[in-house]
């Protein structure tokens, strides 16, 4: 099988996904683009050499859908020849877009291809897409359906994480993207979103609240207590898990991952690829996997899909030397710290989700970049990705820098 290499890596940086938003005013064909162009631009790309751009998208309808990965090649001026397609795994689009692309070289059926993934909740919104597993009872019932938040909560329960531990969780991520910022760790990735002008919209995230502390979100109320008790979910919870007596709710807005707009691309390519485009890899893709888990609660995903991902590469925990797990609510990462004894340290250690949001179609292809990068900053070796997935799903990508 071929090496798939990874030649580079971009992101957006991530606007808060609201109408005061910065990127509020930017289309989803205008991030994708954005990402798009950058690759093209930073390496003197030769788009003739690129065979399939495959973008993650998890609400694809409105100005999202169509296949937003064709028309954002055209619209960066990839030319005709470049096709497109978009994917939609829930939160790990932008990873799977990434791991699909690598596929396509892996196999010998393409050269060179791009990953990544988009979203603008902003205009689209979460959910537009709809879909029959919260709505139509044939499903609904017998997989125990309830929002995801729930589920987090269900986990700290199930699992003994209390209000204080996710809360400490999420002021370490604020004071690690901070930090990472100020030292200019994502210098390499962020490209800016510029106006029609060449103005810049936006050049960092601007999520994030590095002055975050406990009492600040101790006088934060539990979101979904009034979905637990009034919506009946709660109920739920517990007929799906028997050996809970009552769901503690310890997430609100300040331990969950933030809703932003942003997006990503990854350049793959195989070795004779990269050397008629006069590039050098930064990375291997080693090996990558998905996994189904338990619908119900929905979010140990990552724990599954590791243990997976280990087997199937042959490698143990103590191989890897940093992970990014996504912070799509705090109880995720824990359960993964504690399922693996994970060396907190080793962990998202420039920040995650809760302090710069989770743009779900791209972030994964983000969270990878960040692993690149910070394999690169610090000399080290193997990066593990993984991400929880709606409905009960998993995805994980060990990669190694060259």
């Amino acid at each position: 099988m071929t090496d798939a290499f990874i030649y580079d890596a971009v992101r957006t940086p991530r606007g808060r996904g609201k109408q005061d938003g910065s990127l509020h005013e930017v289309s989803t064909l205008g991030l994708a683009t954005t990402a798009l162009k950058a690759i093209k631009d930073r390496n003197k790309l030769d788009t003739k050499l690129i065979d399939d751009v495959v973008l993650g998208c998890v609400d694809p309808v409105g100005e999202a859908g169509g296949d937003i990965a064709r028309v954002a090649a055209l619209t960066a001026e990839y030319g005709d020849h470049v096709p497109g397609i978009q994917i939609n795994r829930f939160c790990a689009s932008g990873l799977d877009a990434v791991n699909f692309a690598a596929a396509q070289v892996m196999s010998g059926q393409h050269d060179m291809t791009i990953g990544g993934g988009v979203e603008s909740m902003s205009r689209v919104g979460i959910g537009a897409s709809g879909g029959a597993w919260p709505v139509d009872p044939a499903i609904a019932i017998p997989s125990y359906f309830m929002p995801q938040g729930i589920s987090a909560d269900l986990i700290a329960t199930k699992y003994g994480f209390t209000r204080d531990d996710c809360d400490a969780y999420a002021v370490e991520s604020q004071k690690r993207a901070g930090k990472a910022w100020e030292e200019g760790r994502f210098k390499n990735s962020v490209v800016p979103v510029k106006d029609v002008n060449g103005l810049t919209i936006l050049g960092r995230d601007e999520h994030m609240r590095p002055a975050t502390d406990m009492q600040s979100l101790a006088a934060l109320k539990p979101s979904f207590v009034m979905m637990a008790e009034q919506g009946g979910f709660g109920a739920v919870a517990l007929q799906a898990h028997p050996e809970i007596e009552a769901v503690n709710h310890v997430h609100h807005a300040g331990n969950s991952s933030g809703i932003v707009d942003g997006a990503a691309a990854v350049l793959i390519g195989n070795e004779k690829a990269g050397k008629a485009a006069g590039l050098k890899p930064r990375a291997r893709i080693r090996a990558f996997v998905n996994i189904g888990s338990e619908p119900a609660i929905m979010l140990t995903g990552p724990v599954d899909v590791t243990k997976k991902l280990l087997a199937k590469s042959g490698m143990k925990i103590s191989d890897i030397d940093l992970f990014e797990v996504n912070e799509a609510f705090a109880s995720v990462v824990l359960r993964f710290n504690q399922a693996f004894d994970v060396d907190p340290a080793k962990v998202n250690v420039n920040g995650g989700a809760i302090a710069m949001g989770h743009p779900l179609g791209a972030t994964g292809a983000m969270i990878l970049g960040t692993a690149l990068d910070e394999l690169e900053r610090t000399g080290k070796s193997i990066a593990l990705i993984t991400l929880c997935i709606g409905v009960g799903m998993g995805t994980a990508t060990i990669i190694e820098r060259i």
